[in-house]
């Protein structure tokens, strides 16, 4: 299988708020010491991890540093990490908006890329013109694109407006139109940054099913980045996670998605209500449920005033945000009428009967309240994993209309 694209010992260094090095002393020495005397630059040494969330001593900083890996011909790889860990930097490197501070990138073939809303259109240009210009610049000929121009256009949706200045366009409509073009005007690499998340979810689904035409059906090379993980997970075979402008991970797509998740679980938890009830200990008897499985939650709470009515939720979302199930102890009067008492402290355990989820991860959300208070509310403070078993054992009923699914499930107080 022929390599694709090859970053070797890629590194890109910024300085923080200024364009060159800032002075012409600074400048001259850089030209002096590179160009001259044939040295490396004196700049490059001083650069500091990118960090976003924390101030540093060094004006400059690294938003990529050492990436070294290979991407095969045919291969479809999400880049996953957190805001400012540098993916959108390793797209711009790869589509050469701009150059990388040390190393090499080698990509073979033409790129079709679409890192942002418009790009590569001019904003007075029509849809149709920039069509064309688009083709042009990347090497195909007037009749090529002719070939290929009802497809677009059809693709887009937006063959009404396609004769108007794209300036006129929405955002969604300036997505659209942009990945037409990046899909249909054939490159050998595909490269999509997180623009698609702009569009609405017909188009999100039809986008997902062409990159996987073309990278499954046409042998191209695809390089995606989404905070979706669903998509990345549907998408991709391989991923590459990124923190602080260095790879963490490079895998299987599954395995990179779980090791994200898990660092983001470590993370802030948020947090809302009166704190008339908190909760002050959480946790899940399992990591990893089989399906069909019980599974317990146990919570600790503290009352900083005396409650006689109260209710517990405990909610199910899958990793991609769908609401899953909402499971809540209403049911039972005897227990949301049990009286609270300032200064006490109270456990309980809820038991999910025959989790009754597809394969993948989950994560949970608890509530404390009554009906007209929110005491304390707890946002992805815990998950799961489900694991696909040779025998459903779990027993379902329905409850909630709003969530897709529910669970029988008891809930005991714990001396």
């Amino acid at each position: 299988m022929n390599t694709a694209i090859e970053f070797n010992h890629v590194s890109k260094q910024y300085r923080l708020g200024l364009v060159s090095t800032g002075t012409l002393a600074h400048d001259l020495n850089r030209w002096w010491q590179t160009a001259i005397l044939r040295k490396e630059d004196p700049y490059l040494k001083v650069g500091e991890v990118n960090d976003r969330a924390s101030k540093g001593s060094s004006e400059y900083v690294w938003a990529l540093r050492d990436i070294d890996f290979k991407v095969e011909q045919g291969d479809v790889v999400g880049i996953i990490g957190k805001n400012g860990a540098g993916k959108s930097t390793l797209l711009k490197l790869l589509s050469r908006v701009t150059g990388p501070t040390t190393g090499t990138i080698r990509a073979r073939g033409r790129i079709g890329s679409l890192l942002e809303v418009g790009t590569g259109f001019h904003t007075e240009m029509t849809g149709r013109e920039n069509i064309y210009m688009n083709g042009a610049i990347l090497g195909m000929t007037r009749q090529e694109i002719t070939r290929k121009l009802d497809e677009i256009i059809d693709f887009s949706g937006c063959e009404r407006y396609i004769d108007t200045p794209v300036k006129r366009y929405s955002s969604g409509m300036m997505v659209r139109l942009g990945f037409a073009v990046a899909a249909f005007l054939e490159p050998e690499i595909l490269v999509v940054d997180e623009v698609l998340a702009v569009g609405d979810a017909e188009f999100q689904k039809k986008a997902i099913g062409k990159m996987k035409d073309v990278s499954q059906g046409q042998g191209r090379t695809v390089l995606f980045v989404s905070h979706n993980m669903a998509s990345v997970k549907n998408l991709c075979t391989r991923g590459i996670m990124l923190e602080n402008g260095q790879i963490k991970m490079d895998g299987n797509v599954h395995d990179v998605v779980d090791c994200y998740l898990r660092d983001n679980e470590k993370g802030f938890v948020l947090r809302s209500g009166t704190g008339a009830l908190r909760f002050d200990e959480y946790s899940l008897d399992k990591e990893i449920v089989r399906l069909g499985e019980d599974l317990e939650v146990r919570v600790k709470v503290t009352a900083h005033r005396d409650i006689d009515r109260w209710m517990l939720h405990v909610n199910i979302y899958r990793d991609n945000g769908h609401y899953m199930a909402h499971i809540i102890n209403e049911d039972d009067t005897t227990f949301q009428t049990m009286p609270l008492k300032a200064g006490q402290t109270y456990q309980f355990k809820c038991t999910i009967h025959g989790v009754n989820l597809g394969p993948g991860r989950y994560r949970i959300n608890l509530w404390a309240g009554s009906a007209f208070e929110q005491f304390d509310w707890l946002k992805e403070c815990m998950a799961f994993s489900v694991r696909q078993d040779e025998q459903f054992i779990g027993r379902v009923t329905t409850y909630k209309e709003d969530a897709a699914m529910a669970f029988r499930s008891t809930w005991k107080a714990i001396d």
